[in-house]
C-alpha cells in the first residue's frame, strides 16, 4: 500500500503546495438476534482513498474508491479544481503546510484474540443464549442481543514525507430486556444503548462477570414493573458512570468543539454556548472537574497515536479545576480560532474529510469511595443506564432520563425508582459537582454513534468517568416525595 500511495504523489501533475493521500479499508460485521431468533447477519466492506491539496492557503478533497494511479490522479486533478475555485470564497487561508505536519508512525488496537476465530453461527448460538439468560420471568416479553465488529486500517501519506499506519478492531454489543405488567413497560439494557464499545478482540466476549450481568439486567427489568415513580423534587442527584457518558459527551463535548464555536456546524449540528473569549477565563464547573482529552488508554474506543492529518495526539487537559483552557480543535481549527486544541481531525471514511471531533474525553476520578459518597446524603436519587436525551443547540439547556434509579435515605440506598429524570443547564449543573468518585468507581464506556457534519459522519468517542453527585438537581418522573 505505501509504494501505490507515495508513488501517486509523485506522479500527480498538479502546482499544489501541499498532497496527502488517507487511504482506509474496512470490514463490519453485524449480528443481531431478537427473541432468541436471528434478524441480520450482514458484513460489509469498503475500500477507498481521500485525496487532499493545498493551494494559495486553500484546501481542496475529492474521494475514489479505486486505488489504480489514473483514478487517484482524476481525485487529484479535481481537488486541485476545487481547491483553485475556492479561493474566492474560502473563510481563511492556510499560507504554510503547519496544519499538516509531516509524521511518519502506526497504532495498533490491543486485542488478544482475533476476529476470525468465531463464525456467524457461533456468534449467534452466543446471542441467542444471551437472550434466552434474559428471560428470566414469563413478564419479559421481549428480548435483544447485538454484536457488531469492525476492522479498521489507515493509510496516511503526504508528499511531505509522512507515514502514517493505523488499525483499529472494534466490538461493540448491546444487551437488552423488556418486561410488561398490564400498562407497566419498562426497558433494561446493559449500560444504555451500544455503550459497551471497545478496541479489543473476541475476549470482550468472555469477561467473567458477562453472564451473571446478563442476568442481572433480566432481572431489574422486572424489578422496574413494581418500583415506585422518581418524585419531583430538587435534591441530591448521584450518576452512575454509564449515565456521565452522556452527560459528558453532550454538555462538555459538543460545546467545546472549536468549529461550532465557530459557526460551521450551526445550520446543522448546532452552535455553542462557549465563545472564544472563554478560554483560559470561564470557570466551566466546580473546583472538582478535571476534563481529559486522552486517545492514549488502552481499550477505550476512540483511542489512537495520529488524527487523520497526521497530527500526533496526546493526553491534554481541557478543563482543570473547573476552568477552561483548552478547546477540541484541529490544528485547522486552533489557527482559525487562535486558540490551543488537541488532534482531533476524523473522518469516518475515505470519502468524508476529517473535521473536529471528540475522540476519549474523560472526567478524572477523585478520592472518594461510593460509601464515603452516599454517607452524607440524607436525601438524593441514584440513577444509572440513559434512556433518553433532549439539549438545545446552544448545549445549554439539557433533559436526560434514565433506567433505572434508586431512593438514597440517610446515607443509604433504599427504594427501587422507575422512570428517572433530571434537568438543567450545563453551567448550573457542573457547578453543581460536589463529590466525584475515586478510581475504583472509574469506568469507561463508549458509542460509535456521534453524528455531526454535512454530509453526516457517525464516528466512535469513548468517555469515562467515576460516579459523581451534584446538589439541588431537579428531577421527576411522575411521583412525590412521600411516595
Amino acid at each position: 500500500m505505501w509504494s501505490k500511495l507515495t508513488e501517486a504523489i509523485t506522479q500527480f501533475d498538479i502546482p499544489a503546495d501541499w498532497v496527502g493521500i488517507r487511504s482506509v479499508k474496512e470490514t463490519v460485521s453485524n449480528h443481531h438476534v431478537r427473541d432468541g431468533l436471528p434478524v441480520n447477519n450482514g458484513k460489509t466492506r469498503s475500500l477507498g482513498a481521500m485525496v487532499e491539496v493545498l493551494v494559495d492557503g486553500c484546501l481542496g478533497y475529492a474521494a475514489t474508491n479505486s486505488l489504480a494511479l489514473s483514478s487517484l490522479q482524476a481525485a487529484a486533478n479535481q481537488a486541485y479544481k476545487q481547491a483553485t475555485t475556492n479561493r474566492k470564497w474560502w473563510i481563511y487561508p492556510f499560507l504554510t503546510k503547519s496544519e499538516r505536519p509531516k509524521t511518519i508512525g502506526q497504532y495498533i488496537s490491543p486485542f488478544l484474540e482475533t476476529l476470525d476465530s468465531i463464525n456467524s453461527g457461533e456468534m449467534n448460538d452466543l446471542l441467542i443464549r444471551i437472550c434466552h439468560t434474559l428471560k428470566v420471568s414469563d413478564k419479559i416479553v421481549h428480548t435483544a442481543a447485538n454484536a457488531d465488529i469492525s476492522e479498521k486500517q489507515i493509510w496516511f501519506v503526504s508528499s511531505n514525507g509522512s507515514e502514517v499506519y493505523q488499525k483499529f478492531i472494534l466490538i461493540g454489543t448491546h444487551y437488552a430486556a423488556t418486561s410488561q405488567e398490564g400498562q407497566i413497560v419498562q426497558r433494561r439494557t446493559n449500560n444504555g444503548w451500544q455503550a459497551n464499545s471497545y478496541q479489543g478482540g473476541l475476549e470482550l466476549f468472555k469477561q467473567d462477570y458477562m453472564w451473571h450481568r446478563i442476568e442481572e439486567i433480566g432481572k431489574q427489568s422486572i424489578e422496574l414493573l413494581d418500583a415506585r415513580q422518581c418524585p419531583h423534587a430538587n435534591t441530591n442527584l448521584l450518576l452512575a458512570p454509564d449515565q456521565m457518558m452522556l452527560q459528558i459527551h453532550e454538555s462538555v463535548g459538543h460545546p467545546l468543539e472549536i468549529d461550532r464555536i465557530l459557526g460551521d456546524e450551526r445550520n446543522y449540528a448546532g452552535g455553542s454556548f462557549i465563545t472564544k473569549e472563554d478560554f483560559g477565563t470561564l470557570k466551566y464547573g466546580s473546583p472538582l472537574m478535571d476534563v481529559t482529552f486522552d486517545p492514549t488508554i488502552l481499550g477505550e474506543l476512540a483511542s489512537y497515536s495520529f488524527d487523520d492529518t497526521g497530527a500526533l495526539a496526546k493526553k491534554e487537559y481541557l478543563i482543570k479545576g473547573g476552568k477552561l483552557i483548552r478547546g477540541l480543535g484541529s490544528l485547522e481549527s486552533q489557527k482559525r480560532a487562535n486558540l490551543p486544541g488537541v488532534a482531533c481531525a476524523r473522518a469516518c471514511s475515505w470519502n468524508r474529510p476529517p473535521i473536529d471531533r471528540m475522540a476519549n474525553l474523560n472526567l478524572e476520578p477523585g478520592t472518594a469511595s461510593l460509601e464515603e459518597i452516599i454517607a452524607d446524603v440524607e436525601y438524593g436519587i441514584y440513577m444509572e443506564s440513559n434512556r433518553s436525551w433532549s439539549i438545545d443547540d446552544r448545549r445549554y439547556k439539557f433533559q436526560f432520563g434514565c433506567e433505572y434509579g434508586k431512593l438514597i435515605e440517610n446515607g443509604k440506598f433504599t427504594k427501587t425508582l422507575r422512570d428517572p429524570n433530571y434537568r438543567a443547564t450545563t453551567p448550573q449543573f457542573w457547578h453543581s459537582l460536589s463529590e466525584i468518585g475515586n478510581s475504583s468507581t472509574y469506568k469507561i464506556y463508549g458509542t460509535p454513534f456521534c453524528g455531526k457534519g454535512e454530509p453526516n459522519q457517525a464516528i466512535w468517542v469513548g468517555h469515562g468517568s467515576p460516579i459523581c453527585l451534584f446538589t439541588n438537581i431537579e428531577v421527576f418522573g411522575g411521583g412525590n416525595m412521600e411516595s
